[in-house]
């Protein structure tokens, strides 16, 4: 069984410098709803972000981050949201263990990187948040380290 905080790239420096960024650090991130913990792993220029809606069929996917800035307003208020809310178990681990992240395909200076979330977390009264999606990240080496230059994220998981 894998143990979901152990980075599953131990000898691949690139591979791990990515993990690290897509999983670590925006967990981390994400849960003190803190921005200034990872918007040093984008790529601003350029950015963009599809949210394919949790819909199989493309025509349904919408641009709904056509910058960083959008991006980044949806991510601390989806944080905000999150903090705001009781479990009954502890988040980080929830999300750590529902979070996988083993398939980074790159070709020189770019990744293609395939994030996964299948499980949820328990609240304090009982119901549960399901946490069952796919992103699809696109990362570049941009100044020296591996960043974010976009994505197409909110997909289903499984597709189709």
């Amino acid at each position: 069984m894998r143990d979901p905080f152990q980075n599953p790239f131990p000898s691949d420096s690139a591979r791990q410098a990515i993990w690290e960024m897509l999983v670590s650090r925006d967990i981390d991130a994400f849960l003190a709803a803190d921005w200034s913990m990872v918007e040093d792993d984008f790529v601003e220029e350029g950015f963009i972000g599809i949210d394919g809606r949790k819909e199989v069929n493309p025509d349904k996917w919408r641009l709904a981050f056509p910058s960083l800035a959008a991006y980044r307003e949806e991510w601390l208020r989806q944080a905000r949201d999150f903090a705001g809310q009781s479990f009954a178990e502890d988040p980080r681990t929830a999300i750590f263990t529902t979070t996988t992240l083993e398939d980074i395909e790159i070709e020189g200076d770019t990744a293609l990187v395939r994030k996964k979330f299948d499980g949820g977390i328990t609240k304090a009264d009982g119901t549960r948040d399901v946490l069952q999606w796919q992103t699809l990240y696109y990362c570049r080496r941009h100044q020296g380290r591996w960043k974010i230059s976009g994505f197409t994220g909110y997909l289903p998981n499984p597709m189709g």
